[in-house]
């Protein structure tokens, strides 16, 4: 059981960090179109981002968080005693938080109170510098 409870956690969180890795790249084109003053452009992406935000992105790190639960819950000896696991916890809450950040992003775009595109470019390589730092602490637990 514990096996299946992994593969669909690992599965979920493929989708999420998708999402969160896509979601930032559709904000430099939604602000690229703003910027260049294409209406139909930018209307074309507040669309995909909001579905991608709410069709994809949500589900999933609901389904990520409460499989990862069961999965903490399942082998409490195992996650619970591992000082890799608390540290592994504090970038999910980082990672939830630049999720909501997100939202916070696409409200902005969609009221044309967005940013220059360098600033979108930036905040991209949040999730891929947490994505590594959890990889590693998941499969190498170095302490």
């Amino acid at each position: 059981m514990t096996a299946w409870l992994l593969a669909l956690h690992i599965l979920a969180l493929i989708l999420w960090f998708a999402a969160l890795f896509y979601l930032p790249r559709l904000f430099i084109y939604h602000a690229y179109a703003l910027r260049q003053q294409d209406e139909q452009g930018a209307h074309r992406f507040e669309v995909m981002e909001r579905k991608l935000y709410r069709l994809a992105m949500n589900p999933a790190m609901i389904v990520t968080l409460l499989l990862g639960i069961s999965l903490a819950l399942t082998n409490p000896g195992y996650f619970l005693g591992s000082a890799w696991f608390y540290v592994k916890l504090v970038l999910v809450v980082l990672l939830i938080g630049y999720h909501h950040m997100c939202l916070g992003l696409m409200r902005r775009l969609r009221s044309n109170q967005g940013r220059k595109p360098m600033f979108y470019k930036i905040f991209a390589l949040v999730p891929v510098v947490i994505t590594v730092a959890v990889v590693i602490l998941s499969v190498v637990q170095p302490f």
